[in-house]
């Protein structure tokens, strides 16, 4: 496996003198050449150390790059990683290396709706973001083949194999599920990212999920559930409630000594509590001018 080794090459400022230097004497010698042939003294040598000079100051140019901020260039030397530069600024290498351009910057991209069953067998559609950036150039070059479409690929696996992990939605307390629980799932998500994509040189710095809902042909029988959960839960809460109220209404009856209420009339009452608390419309008061035991 390679591993990254940086090598910045020369400073471009550097050779630049040299290079104009060799092309300027480059000139001067064709001048003296085209003087010698009009005085009718033709000294060969001069035009060839000319051509000889040009030829070189051409190929030392072909050495000067360019490097941006966060931008790196991987160097080889026939077919041979030699290192990476990354040090912004002209650079001057040997003009036999071939370089590649990969950038460091920070990417992202949002992976497509996938359709996928969740850890309950239900079919949901899920879609998640992935921010990402190259670590290592050499891993990221020579260890796969296209490093921006495998990462795309393997996200998406990741993403399958997450939402299977997880119920849609929680029924029961303390169950991890893809809608209650979106940060837990993200770290989930991240975590398994990585592993996919260490081989390849890249770390993924954060994953979300962007998308998620039930599928077309579920999402109205879900809704339904969802529903009829929130009913029951809300029901559940009016009766706890109702009887919290009930028995305090009994216990400061029979603190303050206002009546007193055999088992039958407590029943009674509670029942008549129960029915005006959990009712779904307001209570029709009925005064009784008598005694309550006629």
């Amino acid at each position: 496996m390679l591993r990254e080794q940086e090598r910045d090459g020369m400073p471009g400022l550097l050779m630049l003198p040299v290079v104009v230097v060799v092309t300027a004497v480059a000139v001067a010698l064709f001048v003296m050449f085209v003087r010698s042939a009009n005085s009718g003294d033709l000294s060969p040598a001069l035009m060839i150390g000319a051509v000889v000079l040009v030829t070189v100051a051409v190929f030392l140019s072909l050495g000067f790059f360019m490097v941006a901020p966060n931008q790196a260039r991987v160097m080889q030397l026939f077919g041979d990683y030699v290192g990476t530069a990354k040090e912004p600024g002209l650079r001057w290498a040997n003009p036999f290396y071939q370089m590649r351009r990969i950038s460091l910057r920070v990417r992202n991209f949002e992976s497509s709706h996938l359709k996928v069953n969740d850890h309950d067998g239900n079919p949901i559609e899920i879609a998640a973001v992935v921010v990402w950036r190259v670590v290592d150039t050499a891993e990221a070059t020579f260890e796969v083949d296209d490093y921006e479409h495998y990462i795309r690929v393997q996200s998406e696996a990741a993403l399958r194999n997450a939402a299977t992990s997880y119920p849609y939605d929680a029924h029961q307390d303390g169950v991890v599920s893809l809608r209650a629980n979106t940060a837990v799932v993200a770290e989930h998500l991240q975590k398994e990212v990585q592993q996919r994509l260490a081989k390849a040189g890249v770390e993924v710095i954060e994953t979300r999920i962007s998308h998620l809902a039930y599928a077309p042909e579920i999402a109205a029988a879900m809704l339904q559930r969802q529903q009829a959960g929130a009913i029951i839960a809300a029901r559940s809460r009016i009766v706890e409630g109702a009887v919290g109220m009930v028995e305090m209404a009994l216990e400061m009856l029979s603190h303050k000594g206002i009546v007193k209420l055999d088992e039958e009339r407590k029943a009674a009452m509670v029942s008549n509590l129960l029915v005006v608390l959990c009712g779904e419309r307001g209570a029709q008061p009925i005064v009784n001018t008598g005694t309550i035991y006629q």
